[in-house]
């Protein structure tokens, strides 16, 4: 039988489907978050890279669920995600008259730049030469540049009426990985609480690192940011997912119809060949299931490493579930903007992941219980002598000798 209806396949809730403008997503907006007196400001989003797949087994917590206290199977993608050095801090301030939002207003630099930043930012190479030949000239000279540079933060704290925000302008170290790449990606961390906050944590950062481990903690949930798989130019029932024609067409992976004589236009909801892949996509709300260092390597690195990515090197998080892009991708990671689900994933702790090389914490059952599990209720016979026997049937026999009484 022919399906009377088929709903469409063909998603019309991005466009148009163009080419990302860069490979390395990032995000415009943030969660408003307002840590104690007594803390420090803290970043609220990372940049990682994507190595693999792979799937863990831990007990289900969640106690209104069907497999509660049984061990479930979880898919994860696992994110290599080296420490970010920051080489810069950015203040944002109003836009002028005629424009909206926020715009830069000035910025600050650290005196030492890393040499791999330079292959991405080639305007620091002028900045190395000027430095080597104040080396060579006297000491006042010298005294004058760090009048320098305490006038550049002097002059942030002066303006912090006109500033709205302070970022800090990181960059991505990918030479510390083991898949080959050695240009590194910049990004801005966005920082909570109020701009004072910001700025003294800013002043502490700047040229230091920071880790993955003082943004996330495990069992929370994250929105993630990346540019999906490219796969060039495709025609309409790939990228649509329309249905084909029949045998007897002449042309069968086309649209029967693009539109009527009158108006003589194409509609944009009309499915055509074009880009496919390549294109920015937001997730929300994944869950953290582990943050792991250098001691947590060998609970998830595999013996011939992760396809089309090698074998972790640094620290590490697993995320519920699939993120998009291939291998190697950067992936933009932020604090959830969004009302979080309680429920999702609720699991204790890892018992095992895929593929890793160290042994479980907890002993597996070789029979995993999912679904509807049944106990099987085990008979139990008891087992007699014969002297119990003959004993049980005397005493049957004096109750029937027994009379009754009246």
């Amino acid at each position: 039988m022919v399906k009377k209806a088929r709903p469409r396949a063909g998603s019309l809730a991005f466009y148009p489907k163009k080419k990302a403008k860069k490979e390395t997503a990032s995000f415009s907006s943030f969660p408003s978050i307002e840590t104690k007196e007594d803390e420090q400001s803290k970043p609220l989003n990372f940049l990682a890279y994507k190595a693999g797949m792979t799937h863990a087994l831990g007990k289900d917590m969640h106690e209104k669920g069907v497999t509660f206290g049984h061990e479930v199977a979880i898919a994860a993608t696992v994110l290599e995600a080296p420490p970010l050095r920051v080489f810069g801090i950015r203040a944002y301030g109003k836009a002028p008259k005629g424009f909206y939002g926020t715009v830069p207003i000035m910025d600050e630099f650290d005196e030492k730049v890393d040499k791999a930043l330079l292959k991405k930012i080639p305007a620091f190479k002028k900045k190395l030469k000027r430095k080597k030949q104040k080396e060579k000239e006297t000491e006042k000279k010298k005294t004058k540049e760090e009048e320098r540079k305490k006038a550049g933060f002097s002059d942030l704290e002066k303006e912090k009426e006109k500033i709205l925000a302070v970022r800090l302008l990181c960059h991505s170290q990918p030479g510390a990985t083991n898949f080959g790449k050695k240009k590194p990606d910049i990004c801005e961390l966005a920082l909570s609480d109020s701009i004072e906050k910001q700025l003294q944590f800013a002043k502490q950062k700047l040229g230091q690192e920071i880790t993955i481990s003082e943004v996330f903690a495990e069992k929370q949930f994250v929105d993630v940011k990346a540019v999906t798989k490219g796969k060039g130019m495709q025609g309409p029932v790939k990228r649509f997912g329309i249905k084909k024609q029949r045998p007897k067409a002449k042309k069968r992976r086309v649209v029967g119809s693009i539109g009527p004589w009158n108006p003589s236009t194409v509609m944009w909801q009309v499915a055509r060949p074009g880009q496919t892949g390549y294109q920015t996509r937001t997730e929300y709300n994944k869950k953290v299931l582990k943050i792991g260092t250098g001691k947590d390597l060998a609970l998830v690195n595999i013996k011939s490493g992760f396809k089309n990515y090698g074998i972790l090197e640094n620290d590490f998080v697993m995320l519920a579930g699939s993120i998009a892009g291939p291998a190697k991708r950067a992936v933009s990671i932020r604090l959830p903007i969004r009302t979080t689900p309680l429920e999702r994933h609720k699991v204790d702790k890892l018992d095992y992941v895929a593929g890793g090389s160290a042994k479980p914490e907890a002993i597996l059952e070789e029979e995993i219980k999912v679904e509807h599990t049944v106990e099987k209720k085990e008979e139990k016979k008891e087992e007699k002598s014969v002297q119990d026997e003959i004993s049980a049937a005397v005493k049957g026999e004096q109750k029937k000798e027994k009379p009754k009484e009246k």
